[in-house]
């Protein structure tokens, strides 16, 4: 009997939309290795020169302009994609949709991102006779993601569930399954075995990160956290920008024995367990995965939008707190040195956690809903 096939469908705006396809790939495959997964970046792979390019204006955009894009955001909240949309998406990026899902012959579409789900749900509007399920990677819900001929949502709370409700989605569409997060997130690694991998001491940590295109060099108050860099090991995490760690490395501020710049790095997950404080960019991705973790979060500079959505909704559930001044960073900073304190409240987000995630939710919800 063939393999059940699930083609998922990305784009790579920032990283979490991406990140949570390969985290839902990989999780089927763990609860069902007889299924087969494949995740495609769609603009990308069927425009390798193009789709790029238009990547790196919207990273541009997005460190340049943060408000521009919050406009646009808010300008179309309430709308999603027209026929005329869908039609230029088509015809100007997607062109090869139709022969790619031929050639691989998959059983189900997933789709983490607007616009590779608005291109399918017009192959389907054309006669396509396969299910469409889209994954919302944030804690809001843009008209952008809504298409009638989606089969069933998948969104990461009630509150989002609800804003689709009010969009005029039918609540037997949608299933409240928490944003999935990798395997990997899923247990807790040995301390010491990580801290000797990371060359990291055993002394109180913060962890700070930016999101998937990682830390910005400007930002005042990433500065400010070197003055407590002789009793807390610091570990900025600076993704793919190796201009920027050059940058750090040769500022004086962030040469000392407890600080540690790092590249990008797929193991997140083991540092999050030895760290005491997550600061990071409100990506509902890292969000999510601190949140897994139960690592207290500090949240600064949300792009407007959806990084603003997500913030709020962390903030009003008792996961983290804005990061508005230096007066936060260091309540926050003698919090963690005192060992009683810190411990009770991440135990107490890891409550919080287990009573609000689940993180195999989201591939089981998928499994049962193939059968």
């Amino acid at each position: 009997m063939r393999k059940k096939r699930v083609l998922l469908l990305s784009e790579g705006f920032g990283s979490g939309h991406t990140q949570a396809a390969y985290a839902l790939a990989v999780g089927l495959k763990q609860l069902s290795p007889g299924i087969q997964t494949r995740v495609i970046e769609l603009g990308k792979f069927l425009n390798p020169v193009l789709g790029p390019w238009i990547i790196s204006a919207y990273r541009k955009t997005v460190s340049k302009q943060p408000k521009m894009v919050g406009l646009m955001y808010r300008s179309n909240y309430k709308k999603s994609f027209n026929r005329l949309t869908q039609l230029a998406l088509h015809r100007m990026f997607y062109t090869q949709t139709s022969q790619v899902i031929s050639q691989l012959k998959p059983d189900l579409i997933i789709c983490t991102h607007p616009g590779p789900n608005a291109v399918v749900a017009r192959l389907k509007r054309l006669g396509l006779d396969m299910p469409l399920y889209t994954l919302i990677t944030d804690y809001d819900a843009h008209g952008s993601w809504v298409n009638k001929e989606v089969n069933r949502y998948l969104v990461s709370s009630p509150l989002v569930k609800e804003r689709l409700i009010d969009k005029g989605i039918t609540e037997n569409r949608i299933e409240v399954t928490g944003i999935p997060v990798h395997p990997n997130f899923w247990h807790t690694y040995d301390k010491e075995e990580v801290r000797e991998q990371f060359q990291l001491k055993n002394m109180p940590t913060v962890l700070i990160m930016g999101g998937g295109w990682g830390i910005m060099y400007e930002d005042n108050a990433l500065e400010y956290m070197t003055k407590w860099r002789e009793t807390t090991q610091l570990i900025y995490c600076v993704g793919s920008n190796e201009k920027m760690k050059e940058k750090m490395l040769s500022d004086p501020l962030f040469r000392h024995p407890n600080i540690r710049i790092l590249s990008f790095t797929r193991e997140v997950n083991k540092l999050m367990d030895v760290s005491d404080l997550l600061i990071t960019k409100p990506g509902g991705m890292t969000c999510t995965e601190g949140m897994s973790k139960g690592i207290p979060m500090l949240f600064y500079e949300p792009i407007p939008g959806q990084e603003e959505e997500n913030c709020e909704y962390f903030i009003s559930n008792g996961f983290g707190e804005m990061l508005d001044s230096n007066d936060t960073v260091d309540r926050w900073f003698s919090l963690i040195h005192e060992p009683y304190a810190s411990g009770q409240f991440r135990e107490g987000l890891l409550t919080k956690r287990n009573l609000q995630y689940d993180p195999m939710s989201c591939p089981n919800a998928v499994l049962r809903l193939m059968q």
